[in-house]
C-alpha cells in the first residue's frame, strides 16, 4: 500500500473517530471503511446481463459505531452536521432523505429475520459528491458490514452485496444494478473485477499502477436527460432482444446476441435500435478482450479499448454530452494518456483517464485550463488508486 494512500485513509478515519468521540462523549467500539468504485470498461452492460470491469478505490465511506443497551439508533452525519435518532421498531421515512440508506439496511435486516440491538454511529466520507463513484452503495455496504460484525449475524460478503442492493431498490426507490455494491465489498488492491452480471461469477485481473494513475475529471454538470434516457435505453435494448429472438429463440438479453447477428438484422431493427444493440454487443465483447490485454500487461491496448467504449457511448448509445466529449477529445493527442472515456450513466459526471504517473500534474493543468476556457466551469480532478474492498480499520 502506498504512503499516499495510507495518509488519505488514516486522516479520514481519524476525522470520523474524533467526530464520534466529540458527539457521543466516548470512543467508538469499532471503525469500518467501504470504498467507492470506478468502472474501467463495461458501461450500461449490467442491465443487459453482460460483464462489467469495476474496481474499488482509495476514497471511501467510514462508520465509527458502538452497540447500545436499548433499541435506540442514533446516526450522526459528520459531513452534514446532522443527527437522526429513532427506535428500531420505527423505520418510517423521515423528512430528510439522507438517513434513507441506513434505514433501508435496517429494513432489509428485519425483513430477512435478523435481530440486532440499538447502536450509535458517526459516519462520513472523502468521496467527492456527484462524481459517480457510488457513495450511496459504499454507505449501505459499510453499515451492513459493520452491523454484521457488531452483532455477529453470520452474513457472507455476497449476502451483504445483495441485501445492500435490495435496500436501495426497495426502501430508497432507486432501481440500481448490483455492480456498485459488489465492487465496494469485493474490491482487491491493484486488481479489477470482471463481474458476470447474470451469474454473479467474478474473477480478478491484475491492474498494476506503478507507471500509470487513474484520474477522474469531473464535468460538474448533470443534464436533466439522465434518468429519462436511462429508462429509454433499457426499453430500446429490450425491443432489440424481442426482434432478435425471432431468429434466435434462446436469446434472453443482448448478452446472448453477437455483433454479427445485430448486423444481419439491421434493417428490421431500425436505425436507433440497431445502434443501441451494436454498441451493447460490442461492449460486452470488449470487456472480455480488455481482460485478455490485462493478462498480457498490455495497458496501451487496454487504453485503446477505453476510447472505443467512449466512441460507442457517444455515437451509438448516445448517452454522452458535449462536456464529456470535449474532455475526452482533449486527451487524444496526448501521448501521456493511454485511454479516456466517460464513466457512469452519462449526460454529465466524470471522464476516467489512464495517465502516465509522471505526467499527471501536467495533464490536470492542461485539462483544467482548456475546460474553463471552453465552459467557464472549474474542473475538479481526482487521482484514484485501486484498493481493497469493505473492511474494518483496527
Amino acid at each position: 500500500m502506498s504512503m499516499m494512500m495510507e495518509k488519505i485513509e488514516i486522516s479520514t478515519a481519524d476525522r470520523i473517530r474524533e467526530a464520534y468521540a466529540e458527539h457521543f462523549g466516548q470512543a467508538a467500539t469499532r471503525l469500518f471503511r467501504s470504498p467507492g468504485r470506478i468502472n474501467l470498461i463495461g458501461e450500461h452492460t449490467d442491465y443487459n446481463q453482460g460483464f462489467v470491469l469495476p474496481a474499488s478505490v482509495d476514497k471511501a465511506v467510514y462508520f465509527a459505531l458502538s452497540p447500545r443497551s436499548d433499541a435506540r439508533v442514533i446516526l450522526h452525519a459528520v459531513d452534514l452536521g446532522a443527527t437522526y435518532a429513532f427506535d428500531l421498531h420505527d423505520l418510517a421515512k423521515p423528512a430528510d432523505s439522507w438517513p434513507y440508506y441506513q434505514l433501508g439496511i435496517l429494513d432489509q435486516l428485519q425483513k430477512n429475520g435478523y435481530r440486532i440491538g440499538g447502536f450509535q454511529a458517526a459516519f462520513g466520507s472523502d468521496l467527492p459528491v456527484g462524481a459517480g463513484m457510488s457513495s450511496s452503495a459504499a454507505l449501505e455496504c459499510c453499515l451492513l458490514f459493520a452491523l454484521n460484525e457488531l452483532f455477529v449475524l453470520g452474513l457472507d460478503r455476497l449476502a451483504i452485496v445483495k441485501m445492500a442492493q435490495r435496500a436501495e431498490n426497495e426502501y430508497v426507490g432507486v432501481n440500481c444494478g448490483i455492480m456498485d455494491q459488489f465492487a465496494s465489498v469485493f474490491g482487491k488492491a491493484e486488481s479489477v473485477i470482471r463481474l458476470d452480471c447474470r451469474s454473479l461469477e467474478y474473477e480478478y485481473f491484475p491492474f498494476a499502477m506503478n507507471e500509470y494513475l487513474l484520474v477522474l475529471c469531473d464535468t460538474s454538470v448533470k443534464h436533466s436527460l439522465a434518468s429519462s434516457e436511462y429508462n429509454t435505453r433499457r426499453q430500446e435494448c429490450e425491443a432489440g432482444v424481442a426482434i432478435l429472438q425471432k431468429y434466435q429463440p434462446d436469446i434472453q438479453s443482448l448478452r446472448d446476441a453477437t455483433p454479427a447477428l445485430v448486423e444481419a438484422h439491421r434493417e428490421e431493427l431500425g436505425e436507433v435500435i440497431y445502434r443501441r444493440c451494436k454498441y451493447m454487443t460490442e461492449e460486452i465483447r470488449r470487456v472480455q478482450e480488455a481482460c485478455e490485454l490485462l493478462l498480457r500487461g498490455d495497458l496501451v491496448g487496454f487504453g485503446a479499448k477505453m476510447y472505443q467504449t467512449h466512441d460507442g457511448l457517444q455515437h451509438e448509445y448516445e448517452v454522452s454530452c458535449e462536456e464529456l466529449d470535449f474532455l475526452v477529445e482533449q486527451t487524444r493527442a496526448d501521448s501521456n494518456v493511454l485511454g479516456a472515456r466517460m464513466m457512469g450513466g452519462g449526460f454529465g459526471g466524470c471522464t476516467i483517464n489512464l495517465v502516465r504517473a509522471d505526467a499527471v500534474e501536467e495533464f490536470e493543468t492542461y485539462q483544467k485550463k482548456a475546460y474553463f476556457q471552453a465552459y467557464g466551469i472549474p474542473l475538479p480532478c481526482y487521482r484514484v488508486r485501486i484498493t481493497d474492498g469493505t473492511g474494518e480499520i483496527l
